[in-house]
């Protein structure tokens, strides 16, 4: 969504990661998506990575709000909350818990973002910043587990989630690509969120 804010074209290449083809290998040994390739001195395959390259590139404002306060919020949310949140999705994998202990691990973030949304429409005000980008798709996640908990449990988080899910912004990178083949030619994308 940083990208499709800056207005920045890339070459988009879709990939299975049971099937990570050897040109993604070559560029990040870590296999990981997403990654950006700038130039062979410059990738970066972390989220977190592109989006402040995103926002420096295009000279974005979105950390003008209390920046060290949003930073601060993205890494708890990376570290912290995103453990338990991949238990509460997976929790068959993690046998250890319940469904119901991972959820109510969960439910303390949650619980918080919503406090934080209680008196604006997004987390550092009524402009959209790089926080709110950046822990909507984790939080979009955790509400897909079980849309009914989420909606009763967070009312002002729900609608913060919503509001993002119908913007014109969500929905310009929400574009479906078949899988890229390496023998295909690239797919150019501009996303247009205007």
């Amino acid at each position: 969504m940083v990208l499709a804010k800056a207005n920045i074209t890339i070459e988009h290449r879709e990939i299975l990661l049971k099937d990570r083809p050897s040109a993604l290998l070559e560029v990040s040994s870590k296999g990981t998506v997403p990654v950006l390739y700038i130039n062979d001195n410059h990738v970066l395959d972390e989220s977190f990575d592109i989006m402040i390259w995103g926002i420096e590139y295009a000279k974005l404002d979105l950390l003008k709000n209390n920046k060290q306060e949003q930073l601060n919020m993205i890494k708890i949310n990376d570290n912290d909350f995103k453990y338990w949140l991949d238990r509460y999705k997976y929790f068959d994998r993690f046998p250890e818990q319940t469904l119901q202990y991972y959820q109510n691990k969960c439910k303390k973030y949650l619980k918080d973002y919503d406090q934080i949304l209680f008196n604006s429409k997004y987390f550092m005000g009524d402009l959209i910043q790089c926080v709110d980008l950046a822990l909507f798709p984790f939080i979009r996640q955790c509400a897909n587990i079980d849309l009914d908990w989420f909606k009763d449990e967070f009312k002002h988080l729900n609608i913060w989630l919503q509001k993002i899910l119908s913007s014109k912004l969500f929905l310009s990178t929400m574009k479906k690509y078949k899988v890229w083949n390496q023998e295909d030619s690239e797919f150019i994308v501009n996303y247009n969120n205007e």
